[in-house]
């Protein structure tokens, strides 16, 4: 789990999507499973190195999971956790503000 410096949950949230590219990524991986190269076509402007590092973290915090088939190439797909989908709620809020706000 991320570190946070208090008891707080809302910044215990905030930790676990702390940047820009999670969100979007998060965005994509709620309409279903994903293998690597879709989302890099479909998170426009991130770098191959930057989504495997976010991919990581999402991972080790309990929000993605990675499935490894044992092939050539290698295939691999990731898949939101019960963690994640419970994020919906949130991303679903955020969407909701930026459609109310956005100029």
């Amino acid at each position: 789990m991320p570190k946070t410096f208090t008891d707080c949950p809302v910044e215990y949230t905030a930790a676990l999507i702390a940047n820009k590219w999670k969100i979007i990524i998060l965005r994509e991986l709620l309409t279903g499973t994903k293998r690597y190269n879709e989302l890099t076509r479909s998170v426009v402007g991130i770098s191959s190195k930057v989504l495997t590092e976010n991919l990581r973290e999402l991972e080790k915090d309990g929000i993605v999971s990675r499935k490894v088939y044992p092939e050539v190439p290698p295939k691999v797909e990731y898949t939101l956790t019960p963690m994640g989908d419970d994020l919906r709620g949130v991303i679903d809020a955020m969407k909701a503000f930026g459609e109310k706000y956005k100029t």
